[in-house]
């Protein structure tokens, strides 16, 4: 879960995994493909009918589940509450007794006798609070979304696994309006139109019920478009419910980030065609709040608000997007165990978050600056910014420890530090191997190897994989694993800086117009209702060049009035303007309306920040140069 921007402000969460399960016996007779109906014709009250035609049992009792955890979201989700009128039916039509044995669990006797089970699901969307957390409610890129024009189908959400059957074949028709237009991770297998024209059913083969899991779809009034990025295909899917943003005008955006990762990653590649699905919120209560994505092998579901300027909407898909299709590395071509077999209602975790989401954060943030997309002082401005979160955590926590427990307190309260010390931990590693290997060697080509020794259907040993990291490396790794990441020594980033003739400093540091070394410079007052700078205003300088001051209220920017209800989306815009953006503000001071129309300079504070070191010698700056261009 990534989350670049204070959460205060809003939220920005990723995940990531993969994994197939373990085999296991076979309760069928014949091993045929499970076959699941879900129905987007006939919506009851907002829930979809789901049918499910598991083939004849040959045991007496089965158990029907949906999951509890699924892969990547490192939290409770509890699926199996979104389902209302479970029902089992016999060979004869007559119905059969349902036991639930708990939220996400049923039991069927007599399971000889069982031809199908029928029940309707909710989706989460509607159901999440304020931040998209709380009460177990689905991270929203790993929920589902039934409306009339749209259907995110998530599809751990519509349909479950019988416990010795996960490994089966699943045969999967998705029934809907004729003019939806559909876009799927899995390939469809064929398609019929009814007589009427109305309707269509498109069926789609899943091999087991982890490519049930790991392939997202999404239905409706949708924008598509698609285009080659060297040897993979993208398909860029958006569902804007007011059209305020289309996969059009954020397909060049989408193209140069990837051609730009592709470039970076080299040789690495381990799908033909990847999809993005966009599902931008409209804001109301009912909508999705929890903005992010979570990837698959080979697609990512983003969800963003809608009323996102172009630009910021732009600025977010670089970072959201590159960081999900980064995962190609790890943990989906390099993973455990856990990930491996995954279980979806009792899982365990790898140690290894460090890796799967800390050097796949680094990835996201360092190809920019190798690739051109930012300067040198924009990528030091995000490390020190991660620098700064990851202070604000538990320093002195056992990275380990806590990805292995992430679910558990008081471990689940430090996931974030994932994307900003997890990084700051690749970034090390990435440093050390510099220095060792004369520049030759770093991070991506250690991953590269990890990637070619293992790929996504051998999964590694947990507890060795450091150890073979150090046998692959040098011992200077052994012993940062041992103090940093096993061990809970806090990281003297200097250390590490000094090696690239860097070190942090204070002095004259490029900030944000809305956030300075990671805190919010306004605040608000619910009883009054308005937002207003704090006394940090002072010491922004765009802020100051403007004449604003602490305890001005800030009344409208660009026309758009804020309220305590809009303010994260306002003031997100705010976070992501960008240097020669003409921009219009108006605040109250004591009163009377201040304008400020202008455009947006590059702003600075003084503070600690990333800078050279005054005696950085040749070999120094050379082994930067290898660092962030090699």
């Amino acid at each position: 879960m990534n989350n670049r921007i204070l959460a205060v402000l809003f939220t920005g969460l990723l995940v990531a995994s993969c994994g197939t399960t373990k085999t296991s016996q076979n309760d069928l007779a014949v091993n045929t493909p499970i076959e699941t109906v879900v129905d987007l014709v006939h919506v009851d009250n907002d829930r979809v009918p789901v049918t499910i035609d598991p083939g004849r049992f040959t045991v007496d009792k089965v158990t029907y589940r949906l999951p509890k955890v699924v892969q990547g979201t490192y939290a409770i989700s509890n699926f199996g509450k979104y389902i209302d009128a479970i029902k089992a039916y016999d060979y004869k039509g007559n119905e059969m007794p349902v036991h639930n044995v708990d939220t996400n669990t049923w039991t069927i006797s007599n399971a000889k006798n069982l031809d199908k089970i029928t029940y309707l699901v909710n989706d989460t969307f509607d159901q999440e609070l304020v931040g998209g957390i709380g009460n177990d409610t689905p991270f929203s890129p790993s929920g589902t979304n039934i409306e009339p024009n749209n259907f995110v189908l998530n599809l751990h959400g519509f349909i479950g696994y019988f416990d010795s059957l996960k490994n089966n074949q699943y045969k999967v028709d998705i029934t809907s309006p004729s003019n939806f237009v559909h876009a799927s991770a899995l390939k469809a297998s064929g398609s019929k139109t009814s007589a009427d024209g109305k309707t269509t059913t498109t069926s789609y083969l899943a091999q087991t019920y982890f490519d049930i899991t790991d392939n997202p779809m999404m239905y409706g009034d949708l924008d598509v478009e698609t285009f080659q990025v060297g040897d993979i295909k993208i398909v860029l899917s958006v569902y804007s419910p007011n059209k305020k943003h289309s996969a059009k005008s954020l397909k060049e955006t989408v193209f140069k980030m990837m051609e730009a990762q592709k470039a970076y990653l080299g040789d690495i590649n381990s799908t033909s065609q990847y999809d993005i699905f966009l599902y931008l919120s409209e804001g109301k209560e009912d909508s999705a709040k929890g903005f992010g994505a979570l990837e698959h092998h080979t697609s990512t579901v983003v969800v963003f608000s809608e009323n996102m300027s172009e630009e910021a909407l732009a600025d977010s898909m670089i970072d959201v997007v590159s960081h999900e299709f980064f995962h190609i590395v790890t943990p989906l071509s390099v993973h455990s165990e856990d990930v491996q077999y995954f279980d979806y209602n009792n899982p365990t975790f790898s140690k290894h978050l460090w890796m799967y989401e800390g050097v796949t954060e680094y990835f996201a943030t360092l190809f920019q600056v190798n690739q051109g997309l930012v300067d040198e002082a924009s990528f030091y401005n995000s490390i020190m910014e991660k620098i700064s979160y990851s202070k604000r955590m538990n320093d002195a926590m056992s990275f380990t420890i806590m990805s292995e427990n992430v679910i558990k307190e008081p471990y689940k309260d430090q996931y974030l530090n994932v994307y900003q010390k997890g990084a700051l931990i690749g970034m090390c590693i990435d440093i050390l191997m510099r220095e060792e290997s004369n520049g030759h060697r770093g991070i991506l080509s250690l991953m590269k190897e990890l990637s070619n020794k293992y790929g996504k259907h051998k999964p590694f040993e947990d507890d060795k994989l450091i150890d073979e990291i150090v046998a692959m490396t040098y011992p200077s790794l052994g012993d940062f694993f041992e103090m940093h990441v096993v061990g809970d020594i806090p990281i003297d980033y200097n250390e590490f800086f000094a090696k690239v003739g860097l070190e942090i400093g204070e002095g004259k540091v490029e900030t944000n117009y809305i956030l300075m070394d990671g805190a919010p410079i306004v605040s608000g007052d619910p009883q009054l209702g308005v937002i207003f700078f704090t006394d940090q205003v002072s010491e922004n300088s765009f802020w100051a060049e403007q004449g604003a001051k602490p305890d001005d209220i800030i009344r409208s920017v660009n026309g758009k009035e804020i309220t305590m209800q809009n303010a994260n989306e306002v003031l997100e815009s705010i976070y992501n303007w960008k240097p020669g953006q003409a921009i219009e503000v108006v605040l109250i001071r004591d009163g009377k309306a201040i304008n400020i129309k202008t455009k947006v300079t590059k702003t600075y504070t003084m503070g600690l920040g990333i800078i050279e070191k005054p005696d950085a010698t040749d070999a120094q700056k050379a082994l930067r140069e290898a660092w962030l261009k090699g």
